[in-house]
């Protein structure tokens, strides 16, 4: 049974930094993806970043490239999110996905590809 559990949420000032982290037990996970995703009040689920399980691949949205890092610590089975210059439209519950496969050259990160979830951590930016 795979567990994901995220931590790090909170409050911030726009302009500031936090770092969530996604603790994994369960599985051997050398073969899998994480990726983070958000979902702001009323707003669908939204991608953030993935990353490969073992080796160097990494992807990010759009609208977080460049703000928001992905990592991983394969020793302690945790992968991290750092975000910085955060802005109030930020704001949601950040959630981590495991997944068995990257995805195909050409394809979208599509929550529905992701098998295990965390149940979220909650980012709130002021203004």
């Amino acid at each position: 049974q795979v567990q994901l559990v995220e931590s790090g949420g909170g409050l911030v000032q726009a302009g500031g930094s936090l770092r969530l982290s996604c603790a994994a037990s369960g599985r051997t996970f050398s073969l899998y993806a994480m990726g983070w995703f958000r979902q702001a009040a009323g707003k669908e689920r939204e991608f953030l970043a993935a990353i490969r399980w073992s080796g160097a691949n990494a992807d990010y949205a759009d609208s977080v490239l460049g703000r928001f890092t992905i990592s991983r610590d394969n020793a302690k089975n945790l992968v991290f999110l750092q975000m910085n210059s955060l802005k109030p439209e930020d704001t949601a519950v950040y959630f981590c996905a495991l997944r068995k496969s990257w995805k195909p050259d050409g394809g979208i990160w599509s929550g529905r590809d992701f098998s295990w979830w965390g149940h979220g951590t909650q980012v709130t930016v002021s203004s």
